[in-house]
């Protein structure tokens, strides 16, 4: 049974700092990633090196193919890719979602272990299945893009249901790291990744309710 907590995200308003966001550029549509978190004025670095990941303050892995990912990585760069999601901020949408559980099904494969979470890939169906959504963050409605998306079966007790669409959780964080099932960066709404860039920038925390428009 998945459980769930409501306790803080950072949503604030406030001006922020310039962050720099590394985006992993392997695969998938990194560059609406980029588009959209320099619309909300950070500075972004795509990263196709993994000696990159040390020049950034948090790191957003987009959707793609998460066996390919691990493929194109290799094991020394899941190795520096997990020991960043430990330590600094990190955001994985689909597939990036999978790569940051810690159990992956359909089939088994690796994981960072960022967030302690069960999630199962494809679990939505083929590329044909895939839908636009309403679900909510927070309270507040908000519209979801999946496509080819993996399901959330199991969350840990440390870990925080920021989102659900039905029953089912489909944003979650757990300390640094964030992880969504749909693709935030396809929509027109910009709540997902101004609450990633809140965390990376240690904005003061608030209520999920605060998510409204």
């Amino acid at each position: 049974m998945v459980r769930k907590r409501e306790k803080s995200l950072p949503t604030s308003n406030a001006q922020r700092p310039t962050a720099v966001i590394g985006v992993l550029a392997l695969q998938g549509d990194f560059d609406a990633h980029r588009r959209r978190l320099e619309e909300l004025g950070a500075k972004v670095l795509l990263i196709k090196k993994s000696e990159q990941l040390e020049d950034i303050d948090g790191l957003v892995i987009p959707g793609g193919e998460s066996g390919t990912f691990l493929n194109l990585l290799g094991d020394e760069g899941f190795k520096k890719l997990k020991q960043f999601a430990r330590l600094k901020p990190t955001f994985g949408t689909c597939a990036g979602a999978i790569l940051l559980a810690t159990d992956v099904e359909n089939p088994k494969q690796a994981g960072l272990g960022a967030i302690d979470m069960a999630i199962r890939r494809n679990a939505y169906g083929r590329q044909v299945d895939s839908s636009i959504r309403e679900g909510l963050l927070g309270k507040s409605p908000l519209e979801m893009v999946f496509i080819r998306a993996p399901k959330i079966s199991r969350v840990g007790a440390e870990v925080e249901v920021l989102a659900t669409e039905g029953k089912d959780p489909v944003a979650v964080r757990q300390g640094s790291a964030m992880a969504a099932t749909f693709h935030p960066e396809l929509s027109d709404d910009t709540r997902v990744h101004k609450a990633f860039l809140d965390l990376v920038t240690g904005a003061s925390h608030t209520s999920v309710r605060g998510f409204a428009r």
